[in-house]
């Protein structure tokens, strides 16, 4: 369950990271509001994995799962560069959240 938890607190990080673009400087409300919720979600999220899980493992999948969406959302959405370093940079981060799953 704790690996859930992990993994959805991961998911609002994504959001989060994403949300911050929206804001423009927290100049705008409903998306500062929405960024600002994602904020609190992920990190109490991520709060009730570390109960079970270690907290290395767990605090480095949880930015990894962020890195990795906000990177790929960066490219879909705001069309940054997609170029193969950048791509191959994402295949290793999620090989080091693969890793860190497989071995905690």
């Amino acid at each position: 369950m704790a690996w859930m938890i992990l993994v959805v607190a991961g998911l609002f990080e994504i959001g989060w990271a994403i949300g911050l673009k929206y804001t423009e400087g927290f100049t705008r409300l409903w998306p500062s509001v929405g960024t600002v919720t994602a904020m609190v979600l992920s990190v109490g999220l991520l709060g009730l994995a570390m109960r079970t899980l270690p907290v290395g493992t767990a605090y480095a999948v949880w930015t990894g799962i962020g890195a990795l969406g906000t990177v790929i959302l960066g490219i879909v959405l705001f069309g940054e560069p997609a170029t193969v370093a950048r791509l191959v940079c994402v295949g290793l981060i999620l090989a080091g959240i693969v890793g860190l799953k497989l071995t905690a």
